[in-house]
C-alpha cells in the first residue's frame, strides 16, 4: 500500500484533538473489541424502532415475512459491514469525510456534507416527534394521527419545540455528554424492549405460532379496514432491512467508527446492532401495535400510547428516552456536517442551529410516520459515494487511475465523482416520486452504477487531459 503512509506515534496535533479528523488513527489508540459490540448494540436499539416495526405491520407484511425477511435483511447488512466497509477502515484509518476528500476534492465534500446534515436533521426531528408523543401523554395532549402531515393542536407544538430545545442543548455541548447519555440509558433501553415484546405476546394470550399468526393477521385486517392487502412481501422487507443504514455500510459512514478497530473482525460487531434492535426491536414493536389494536380497536401507531398500552410508566419513559438518544447523536452529527461547510463556525452554535432546524421538522408529523420512505431516500442519497471509495481501492489499477485521484490532480471537484454520483441517484428519486417504485430498493443499484461510473468518468477525463 505504497500511497498510504506507515503507521506512526501520536503526533502533537492529533494528541490535542483526539479525534485524527486528518490523518491516521495510531496504533496506541486502537481500540478492542468489546468497544465496537456495546456501542452497536446500544446504537441501534433506539426511538426509530418504536416506529419501524409496527409499520411493517400496517402495510400487511406477514408474520413469517417479518420473521425471515428481517432476518435475512439484517445478515446482508452485517456481511457489508464486515467485508465493505471494516476492511478498508483499518487499512486506511481515516474519516469517511477526509477519505473521500482526497478523492472527490474539499469543495464537493462539502456539498455532501450539506446533504448529510439536512437529512440527519429530518431524521433527528422525526424522533424528536416520537419522544413529544410520550411527554404529552400525562398532558392529556391530542395525539397526531398516521395520516396527518401537520400539527393537529397547538399542546404538540408547544411539547415538540420543549424537547427540541433541551435535546439541542444537550447535543451542542458535545460528543463526550452526548456518549455518556447514551451509554447509561441503552442497557436499560434494551431491556425494556424484549419485556415489552414477551409482555405484548402475552397479551395476545397465544400460546403458539398458529395462534400468533391469527392475532397477526387479524391486526392487519383492522388496520386496512377490513382489506387485509400485504404492501410489502419478503424481499421488501429484506431490502430494507439490509439497506436502512445503507449510507453507513455500504456508504462508509463507518469508516470513522471502525478506523479505530485493532482487526477487520470486529466489523460482526454489527450484529449486536442488527439482532438486538432491527430484529427484536422491530418485532416487538409490531407486537405492541397488535396488543393496542386487540385492546381498543386504535391502529394509530404513536409511540408513547402504544407503549403505555403495553408497559405503562416504563414504556412512556423508554420512549422519551429512545427519541432522544437516537435524536441526540443524530443532530451531532448533523452540527459537524455543517461545520464541516463552515469550519470558522462555533461547533457548540452550529449543532445548536441543527438542533432547531431538526425541531421544526418535528413539528410535522409526517416525517415519523413516513419513516420506512424517508430511510429509504437516506440510502439512496448518501450510500453511492461508499462505491467510489470501495471502487476506487480496489479497482483503481483497472481503470487507468489513482488512488485519492482529487489529492494528485489538486481540484477541489472531481467531475467523475460527481457525475458518477448524480446520474444514478436523479434516476432513482425520478422512479421514486413518479413511478412509485419503494425507496428502499434503490441503494444497491445505485450503488453499483455510482461505482461503475466512477471508474468509467475518471478513464474518460484522464484520456482527455492527456
Amino acid at each position: 500500500m505504497s500511497d498510504l503512509p506507515p503507521p506512526t506515534h501520536e503526533s502533537p496535533s492529533a494528541a490535542v484533538s483526539n479525534e485524527y479528523e486528518r490523518e491516521r488513527v495510531p496504533y496506541g489508540k486502537l481500540k478492542g473489541a468489546n468497544k465496537f459490540w456495546g456501542m452497536y448494540a446500544g446504537e441501534h436499539a433506539a426511538g426509530t424502532e418504536f416506529m419501524i416495526g409496527p409499520l411493517f405491520l400496517l402495510n400487511g407484511v406477514s408474520l413469517q415475512n417479518i420473521i425471515l425477511g428481517l432476518l435475512f435483511g439484517n445478515l446482508l447488512a452485517v456481511l457489508s459491514w464486515r467485508y465493505l466497509c471494516t476492511p478498508i477502515a483499518v487499512q486506511a484509518r481515516y474519516t469517511l469525510y477526509y477519505h473521500l476528500e482526497k478523492i472527490a476534492g474539499g469543495q464537493l465534500v462539502k456539498l455532501f456534507n450539506l446533504a448529510n446534515g439536512i437529512l440527519f436533521c429530518f431524521l433527528a426531528g422525526a424522533m424528536i416527534t416520537v419522544s413529544a408523543t410520550a411527554v404529552g401523554i400525562p398532558f392529556n395532549m391530542p395525539m397526531p394521527g398516521i395520516e396527518d402531515w401537520y400539527p393537529n393542536s397547538a399542546s404538540f407544538v408547544v411539547i415538540v419545540l420543549l424537547v427540541g430545545l433541551v435535546i439541542s442543548i444537550v447535543a451542542s455541548l458535545g460528543y463526550e455528554t452526548v456518549a455518556k447519555f447514551a451509554n447509561i440509558a441503552s442497557p436499560w433501553m434494551v431491556l425494556v424492549f424484549a419485556a415489552c415484546g414477551l409482555i405484548a405476546f402475552k397479551e395476545l394470550g397465544v400460546t403458539n405460532w398458529d395462534a400468533l399468526g391469527r392475532v397477526w393477521t387479524e391486526s392487519i385486517t383492522v388496520a386496512q379496514g377490513g382489506a387485509a392487502e400485504s404492501k410489502m412481501g419478503f424481499w421488501s422487507v429484506a431490502f430494507f432491512a439490509w439497506f436502512c443504514n445503507a449510507a453507513m455500510h455500504v456508504g462508509m459512514a463507518d469508516l470513522s467508527v471502525f478506523r479505530f478497530a485493532k482487526k477487520s473482525s470486529y466489523g460482526w460487531a454489527s450484529s449486536a446492532g442488527m439482532y438486538v434492535g432491527h430484529y427484536m426491536a422491530w418485532i416487538a414493536a409490531a407486537l405492541m401495535l397488535a396488543v393496542q389494536i386487540k385492546a381498543t380497536g386504535n391502529t394509530n401507531p404513536v409511540p408513547g400510547p402504544m407503549a403505555n398500552q403495553v408497559a405503562g410508566l416504563a414504556g412512556i419513559i423508554c420512549v422519551i428516552v429512545a427519541g432522544w438518544t437516537t435524536a441526540n447523536p443524530t443532530i451531532y452529527r448533523a452540527g459537524l456536517a455543517f461545520q464541516a461547510i463552515l469550519p470558522k463556525a462555533s461547533r457548540m452554535k452550529v449543532t445548536f442551529v441543527a438542533g432547531m432546524v431538526a425541531t421544526i421538522a418535528g413539528v410535522f408529523p409526517a416525517f415519523a410516520w413516513k419513516l420506512l420512505t424517508f430511510v429509504g431516500l437516506y440510502g439512496t442519497i448518501l450510500a453511492p459515494m461508499g462505491a467510489v471509495i470501495f471502487f476506487d481501492w480496489y479497482f483503481q489499477q483497472k481503470a487507468d487511475s489513482n488512488r485519492f485521484d482529487a489529492s494528485r490532480f489538486g481540484g477541489s471537484v472531481n467531475p467523475a465523482v460527481l457525475l458518477a454520483w448524480l446520474l444514478p441517484v436523479a434516476v432513482a428519486l425520478y422512479c421514486i416520486q413518479f413511478k412509485g417504485v419503494a425507496a428502499w430498493y434503490f441503494p444497491l443499484p445505485c450503488w453499483i452504477g455510482c461505482g461503475l461510473l466512477y471508474l468509467l468518468f475518471t478513464k474518460m477525463f484522464r484520456k482527455e487531459a492527456a
